[in-house]
C-alpha cells in the first residue's frame, strides 16, 4: 500500500512537470482517440468474459475527457465501435452495446459542460440503443464546453458514401438537377455532409494498444493529421500517456502536404 502511494505521488509530480513543459507549445484543437485493447486487457487479467475489459474501458472515458479539458483541447472524437464490430457474435456484441450506452449516458449526465454528439451509422444499431444514445446526447445541447463526438457503428468509408448521398438528397429535395451537382461536386460538398460537419479537421489521432493502423477511422478528416501509437491497452491508459502524446505532437512540424 505504501509503495503504491509513493508511486502515485511520483506520477503526480511527473504529470505536473509534463504539463508545465507543454505550456506555450503547439497543441491540437481536435484529438481523435481509438480506444483499442479492451479485450486483450480483460484476457491479460484472467477474465473469461471480455466485457470486463469493455467496462473498464468505459470507466476510463470520463477521465480522458477531463484530462483533455485540463490540456485545453477543444474537440475530442472517441471511436467506441466500428461498423465492422457489429458483426461480432451476439453474446459479445450485446454486452458491448449496453456498456457503450451506459458510458455515453454517464458522460452526458456528468457535471461537466461537455457537448456530446453521437456519430456513425446509428441506423445499423438496435433501435433501443440508437434512441438512448441520441436522447442522452440531446441533453447536452446548448452547452459550450469541450465538444465530444462519440463514434458508434462508425466506418470512415461508409461516412464518405453517406456524405455523398446526403449532398445529392439535399440538392434534389431543393428542386435541383442531380446532373448539375455532379458537374460542380467538390471537396466542400463532402465536408459539409459528414456525420459531424461542425467539427474542424482532426489534428491528432491517438491509437492505444500498440496496433499501428488507422482502420478507416476519420478517413476524410484525418488527411493531414499527426498520428501517435501508444503501446498501452485502453483500460490502462493514463494522463501521463496523454501528456506524452501531446509532447510528441508539440515537437512535430506540420506541413499539410507541402
Amino acid at each position: 500500500m505504501a509503495l503504491r502511494a509513493f508511486r502515485s505521488a511520483l506520477e503526480t509530480v511527473y504529470i505536473r512537470r509534463l504539463a508545465r513543459k507543454l505550456e506555450g507549445r503547439p497543441r491540437p484543437r481536435h484529438i481523435a482517440v481509438m480506444l483499442d485493447g479492451n479485450r486483450r486487457w480483460a484476457r491479460g487479467f484472467g477474465h473469461d468474459d471480455v466485457s470486463a475489459g469493455y467496462r473498464a474501458g468505459g470507466a476510463k472515458v470520463g477521465d480522458l475527457l477531463r484530462w483533455c479539458d485540463a490540456a485545453d483541447i477543444e474537440h475530442v472524437t472517441l471511436w467506441m465501435l466500428s461498423d465492422d464490430n457489429l458483426h461480432r457474435p451476439p453474446d459479445e456484441l450485446g454486452p458491448l452495446l449496453e456498456i457503450i450506452e451506459e458510458t455515453v449516458v454517464s458522460v452526458c449526465a456528468a457535471d461537466e459542460d461537455w457537448r456530446v454528439e453521437v456519430i456513425g451509422s446509428t441506423d445499423l444499431l438496435p433501435g433501443d440503443t440508437a434512441r438512448s444514445l441520441k436522447a442522452a446526447a440531446a441533453r447536452t445541447t446548448g452547452r459550450t464546453g469541450l465538444k465530444v463526438d462519440v463514434a458508434v457503428g462508425y466506418g470512415g468509408r461508409r461516412e464518405i458514401i453517406d456524405a455523398v448521398r446526403s449532398a445529392f438528397d439535399k440538392h434534389i429535395s431543393a428542386g435541383g438537377d442531380p446532373r448539375e451537382l455532379a458537374a460542380e461536386f467538390d471537396l466542400q460538398h463532402i465536408t459539409d455532409n459528414l456525420y459531424s460537419p461542425a467539427g474542424h479537421d482532426t489534428d491528432f489521432v491517438i491509437r492505444t494498444s500498440g496496433e499501428q493502423r488507422l482502420s478507416g477511422f476519420l478517413l476524410w478528416q484525418s488527411a493531414y493529421a499527426e498520428v501517435h501509437f501508444v503501446d498501452v491497452l485502453w483500460p490502462a491508459f493514463r494522463q501521463v500517456d496523454l501528456l506524452r502524446a501531446l509532447r510528441s505532437y508539440a515537437a512535430r512540424e506540420r506541413r499539410y502536404g507541402r
